[in-house]
């Protein structure tokens, strides 16, 4: 048997981050049997179609690296792969089971149903559909249907026993059948809803493997009902456990901390978050942590998913991220580093290479660059409490001294020559004349070139950034910050 996954995401917006690992771990448990990863767009709730959103789940899955074997734009045996583009078929299938008496037409309307709602509320129960139109005669059901009716089909499901099956990672499963709802399958405007969809699809596709989140659990149950009433084989479930910002909360739009889109946009890395987002509910069973996808691939294993939701660590994706960065070879960096350079640095001349160099080793998200280097831009205000430091033995009174001896020195450097080295040589020679320490001068200097006690590279690799014009004024504005 050849084993057969699919994604099958709404397109109602960006890709979420539970989205982005249930497509994953579909695409590992595929490729590491050797099967087929399918990709369908279930898109038969029109009202909350996103325009684009296909596009947007076409671009982070291959962002990610996961390539559909079949699926809306690469084809395939069972397509169309969009549902919209296949809602003819459902109802007949719909037709079917209310032939054989596994559904029926009911013809409540929408404010018949919120009185019994209501109704139902009032006595605190739980409102679920009463069968009221199962009980219409045939040739009543007839009329209605010839009279133009409006109406759905629904699932008459059981109301004594159990519903029991297997799942590969919660094992199993029993829910009585008297909390299951009569679920509709074809909507008042003939589109099926997500669940018939799904149940038939899935059969048509020859699904293996059905891998979706935990929420759907009590579910499964029903969507059983429908493989039993067509008499088709039921797919072996997997059902994944959730991805929490924490033990009681969600990950949230609000938050911004949701989509996939929220991480890249603050500058995290695909590979990085892919990586990590494969540890979220599971674990490859000894002590690795980083991997490529061909490396997940050949790891992968359902039964050592977890039960417990996953935790969704933002500070242990940075952790990640921070070591993807530093793994990087310098012209990959200075590639990815280039943009958020250019959003307080365009225009400044400054060396984007040796800034790299500088920066490669700090950087642990991409967006935190432009405030890191703001101050090669703009010098900061600051205080003058910063010239005093401790370990420096450096204090104002010290960095006066400090900045009249640098000045000079500086000012004797011709611009064609203003680079590390020869600062370096020319400042370090001027240090030992003096009989002062390196950091009674270097500090002072740093402080009055940045603004900032915490900098990439030191005095003499800031100066070089910023060049010779911009330096001494700096130095000037210094000295008279110090009186």
């Amino acid at each position: 048997m050849e084993v057969r996954t699919r994604f099958a995401p709404s397109p109602t917006g960006f890709m979420h981050l539970g989205g982005l690992r249930t497509a994953l771990y579909n695409y590992l448990f595929a490729k590491k049997n050797h099967g087929k990863f399918i990709l369908r767009i279930e898109d038969t709730d029109q009202g909350r179609y996103v325009e684009g959103a296909t596009e947007v789940i076409y671009n982070t899955l291959r962002d990610s690296g996961m390539q559909w074997d079949e699926g809306p734009d690469v084809g395939g045996e069972y397509g169309p792969y969009i549902q919209s583009e296949r809602k003819d078929l459902y109802l007949p299938y719909a037709k079917q089971l209310v032939e054989s008496g596994h559904a029926y037409y009911c013809f409540c309307t929408e404010n018949e149903l919120q009185a019994r709602r209501a109704a139902a509320e009032a006595k605190g129960l739980v409102f679920k559909y009463d069968k009221h139109c199962l009980n219409l005669s045939k040739s009543e059901v007839e009329q209605r249907l010839a009279e133009g009716q409006p109406y759905v089909i629904r699932l008459n499901a059981p109301t004594e026993g159990t519903s029991t099956y297997t799942d590969l990672v919660y094992g199993e499963m029993s829910f009585p059948n008297d909390t299951l709802d009569d679920m509709v399958l074809i909507k008042a405007d003939g589109m099926p809803t997500y669940n018939f969809a799904n149940v038939v699809d899935d059969h048509l596709m020859h699904i293996t493997h059905v891998m979706r989140g935990a929420e759907y659990l009590s579910s499964t149950p029903k969507y059983n009902l429908l493989y039993e009433a067509f008499g088709w084989e039921i797919p072996q479930y997997i059902h994944l456990p959730s991805v929490m910002r924490d033990a009681t909360h969600k990950l949230s739009k609000r938050d911004g901390d949701a989509y996939y889109s929220d991480y890249i946009d603050k500058g995290y890395l695909t590979e990085a978050l892919i990586n990590y987002l494969a540890l979220v509910g599971w674990n490859p069973g000894d002590n690795r942590e980083f991997f490529t996808m061909d490396e997940l691939i050949d790891v992968f294993d359902v039964h050592r998913l977890n039960k417990a939701p996953g935790i969704f660590d933002v500070n242990k994706l940075t952790w990640f991220n921070t070591e993807y960065i530093r793994r990087m070879d310098l012209d990959t960096y200075l590639k990815q580093v280039t943009p958020w350079f250019d959003q307080v640095l365009s225009g400044h001349n400054v060396d984007y290479h040796r800034l790299a160099e500088l920066m490669h080793e700090r950087t642990e998200v991409f967006s935190r660059v432009p405030d890191m280097v703001r101050f090669l831009a703009e010098l900061p205000d600051y205080d003058l409490s910063l010239y005093t430091h401790k370990g420096q033995k450096s204090n104002p009174d010290v960095a006066r001294t400090a900045l009249n001896l640098c000045l000079p020195v500086l000012e004797a450097i011709p611009e064609d020559q203003w680079n590390e080295t020869e600062l370096h040589d020319r400042l370090m020679e001027t240090i030992r004349e003096s009989g002062m320490k390196n950091g009674q001068v270097l500090w002072p200097l740093r402080i009055a070139i940045s603004g900032q006690a915490s900098t990439p590279g030191g005095a003499m690799e800031i100066a070089y950034l910023l060049g010779k014009p911009e330096t001494l004024r700096r130095v000037h504005l210094g000295l008279e910050k110090l009186g």
